[in-house]
């Protein structure tokens, strides 16, 4: 997906209306279609670095970029999601070479730690992170830990 304009914004720097549709982005995806009740809001969100994707106006990628120590020693990134209206497009591909960049552009010569959906495994693995823990259940679903060294 060539069309999609990238913005990287800290918290305080999201306006309202960006703010709700990144809520309601993980919400829609992370409750809803995953069927997974969890308190998504986990006071992670104001000391992270926020990525979103945008096509036609309409909020179709987000990260978060997470700084070293805050959930890892490593910076980190989560919340990876793809609107279920974009899949298949690319748009999960631009968006974890969009994130890659930024964080070793702010972190340089640092690993990424990242905690990922089993089912993602080999999606990972195409940008160059390895399965470093065995896996395990977070909110019901089977989970690794990867690095990106």
């Amino acid at each position: 997906m060539n069309n999609i304009i990238w913005t990287l914004k800290a918290f305080a720097e999201l306006n309202p209306f960006e703010l709700y549709q990144i809520l309601r982005l993980r919400s829609e995806v992370f409750v809803v279609e995953q069927n997974c009740v969890f308190l998504d809001m986990d006071n992670l969100d104001a000391k992270s670095l926020h990525l979103q994707g945008r096509a036609d106006g309409e909020l179709i990628a987000y990260v978060r970029i997470l700084p070293p120590g805050l959930a890892y020693e490593e910076p980190s990134i989560g919340r990876v999601i793809t609107s279920p209206r974009s899949r298949r497009l690319g748009a999960g591909k631009a968006l974890m070479k969009k994130a890659m960049e930024e964080t070793t552009s702010i972190y340089p010569n640092k690993s990424i730690k990242i905690g990922a959906q089993l089912y993602l495994k080999k999606f990972y693995e195409g940008f160059g992170f390895e399965q470093c823990s065995e896996i395990y259940l977070e909110d019901g679903i089977e989970h690794i830990k990867m690095l990106r060294k």
